[in-house]
């Protein structure tokens, strides 16, 4: 829009005619939400932002002198509208920061849970382990604990790629029906209490 015209609609807003401010608005909410979402980094508050620059300009369009462009002056105001909003929200960040510090202590309580849990259910299928065939313990070890490949578990044992295979899917049936003999009466007994 050439500047001539924005002179144009802007005397018909200082005369009264504050419907042909709607046209300026339109020209510019683009810009002007932009740059307001490029300072906050939050849709909502560049929209509330860019509402408040459009209420800045209304009220001050009788100050814009015509020195530089319209569109350099409405940037000006949302700049420093933006400004505003990020200090404002600084003040209550001190609140976000309680929050982020309150779940990150959570978050530790939790992890530890999990690792106490994760010891414990280790210890539960080490016991369940033990009570495989050796050569079968063997086997599940070396391909779960120490992650060792078929073939280099066939180096290990001298047993065939084929012979390894099977083992190690009767393996892991046997150790599934010793958990579930073993492990869930445990956990039932546990939790389940009341």
């Amino acid at each position: 829009m050439t500047t001539n015209k924005n002179q144009l609609i802007i005397n018909k807003v200082l005369k009264g005619d504050a419907n042909a401010f709607a046209y300026l608005v339109d020209t510019y909410k683009n810009l002007v939400f932009t740059l307001a979402f490029k300072m906050t980094k939050s849709r909502e508050e560049a929209e509330e932002v860019s509402q408040d620059t459009f209420i800045k300009a209304f009220k001050n369009l009788k100050n814009f002198k015509g020195d530089s462009k319209f569109s350099t002056w409405l940037y000006r105001i949302a700049y420093h509208t933006s400004l505003d909003a990020i200090k404002k929200n600084k003040k209550h960040q001190n609140s976000f920061e309680i929050n982020d510090v309150t779940f990150n202590q959570i978050k530790s309580v939790e992890d530890t849970l999990q690792t106490i849990e994760r010891k414990e259910r280790a210890k539960m299928i080490d016991a369940c382990l033990l009570e495989l065939p050796e050569d079968e313990r063997s086997i599940i070890w070396l391909f779960y604990y120490e992650e060792l490949s078929l073939k280099e578990i066939t180096e290990v044992t001298s047993l065939s790629e084929a012979n390894i295979k099977v083992k190690l899917h009767r393996a892991r049936k046997k150790l599934l029906t010793i958990v579930k003999e073993n492990v869930e009466p445990e956990i039932i007994n546990h939790y389940g209490r009341k």
